[in-house]
């Protein structure tokens, strides 16, 4: 599962998701053919991140190459159940990666287009927010 090695801070504020808002980076396709590209906003978490990955190399039998365009850095805080008010800030439970719609997150070269379409398609199956596939 992909985890930060170090942080500057623990503990972030939530920050809002504007939904209109239209990612400024990571919009066109820099290593391989074909990929995968949001058109939703979502937080994208490592195990998300790590069942697309496993989905992807599955489907493709160890041909091609595969990257992973995105890295969770942001950390979400959850409290125990049951907890009184009062207590703090609770403790980081995981790491997550604030998308929003144009970014590219899987990218795959090496396959043909009909091999990488399915496998994307498989793998847009596991995450949270809507995608399409896109071709360079």
């Amino acid at each position: 599962m992909l985890v930060p090695k170090k942080v500057k801070h623990r503990k972030w504020q939530k920050g809002r998701s504007k939904g209109r808002t239209v990612e400024t980076r990571g919009l066109t396709l820099s290593y391989g053919q074909f990929g995968l590209k949001a058109t939703e906003t979502a937080w994208l978490n490592s195990r998300q991140i790590e069942a697309g990955r496993r989905t992807i190399t599955n489907f493709l039998k160890r041909e091609g190459r595969l990257w992973i365009r995105v890295f969770p850095d942001k950390p979400v805080t959850m409290r125990p159940p049951e907890m009184t008010l009062g207590g703090g800030k609770g403790s980081v439970d995981r790491y997550v990666f604030p998308v929003r719609p144009g970014r590219i997150i899987f990218e795959i070269d090496g396959v043909s287009r009909v091999i990488a379409e399915a496998a994307l398609k498989r793998a847009a199956y596991k995450m949270p927010f809507k995608s399409r596939f896109v071709a360079r």
